[in-house]
């Protein structure tokens, strides 16, 4: 955390190349191992892409930032927390108002913008945090920017593994775990793996709309989330859902009331909006 003021100062060096290093320095403080799935990492593009990914833990945006850094999407009471809300806004993290639901086109607009730039912008368009088993819908609204802007969308599949190399639940951030309980479920874990895989990407003139665009990367990002099988009980030292402190393993679904949504935070947390803001 104290090498982060050190990172934005040397700016001017190939920042893309330090920001990696230091979340993977950040990651391996932890206890956590960084791994690259079978597909290829692109290489550098001049261009924008949207960054979409399945949405486990707080640790997703470090693993990201590991092998593929851009432009992370918040709500704006992240940019207010302590130490982490000036880390964000260093980061040139996109903030979005979730009690304002006019906000949203402005934020889509903010977005298209910043790949219109040429930059990648990193979103989960779940909308929460889900412990690995399952998975929710990929919202559509933010895919929208990359209509707009023209950029492909980079679909990424993230998993966590235990050390036996079995699928785990432990850095799962969900229901009403706490974020001080999730941190020490993950530095308790010995031998613990966050994998990224890269899927083919996704041209927006291939599909009629953001809906079909939406639908097509959550499949492609589904039919990755386990080649090998779902999470197994036990596979982190734990014992299933109750001992990795998953609340949703039992039904693969987050706990919310039928009338909102969680929406998606820079560490996994949620936050309740109307299930229209999504569409």
């Amino acid at each position: 955390m104290l090498a982060a003021p050190l990172v934005r100062a040397l700016a001017w060096l190939p920042a893309e190349r330090l920001v990696r290093r230091w979340a993977r320095l950040l990651l391996a403080s932890l206890g956590v191992r960084v791994r690259v799935g079978a597909g290829a990492v692109p290489g550098r593009s001049t261009g924008g892409a949207l960054l979409v990914s399945n949405h486990i833990s707080w640790l997703d945006v470090l693993l990201i930032a590991a092998v593929r850094p851009g432009r992370m999407l918040a709500k704006t009471e992240v940019g207010r927390w302590p130490v982490l809300g000036p880390l964000t806004s260093w980061g040139g993290t996109i903030f979005i108002d979730r009690d304002r639901l006019r906000a949203l086109p402005g934020t889509v607009g903010e977005i298209a913008a910043a790949l219109r730039r040429g930059e990648r912008v990193v979103v989960f368009p779940e909308g929460s945090t889900w412990c690995g088993r399952g998975g929710g819908r990929f919202r559509p609204a933010l895919f929208e920017a990359a209509v707009r802007a023209d950029v492909p969308v980079q679909p990424l599949t993230l998993r966590y593994r235990g050390a036996d190399g079995r699928p785990s639940t432990a850095p799962a951030f969900v229901g009403e775990d706490g974020l001080a309980a999730s941190l020490w479920r993950v530095v308790s874990v010995r031998g613990l793996t966050a994998e990224v895989e890269f899927l083919p990407q996704l041209p927006p003139a291939l599909f009629p709309g953001r809906r079909e665009l939406a639908a097509a990367a959550q499949r492609v990002v589904d039919r990755r989330r386990h080649p090998d099988g779902g999470p197994s009980d036990g596979a982190d030292g734990t014992d299933g859902a109750e001992g990795s402190g998953c609340a949703a393993c039992s039904t693969a679904r987050p706990a919310v009331r039928p009338a909102v949504r969680p929406t998606e935070g820079a560490a996994g947390v949620r936050v309740p909006v109307p299930v229209e803001a999504g569409r």
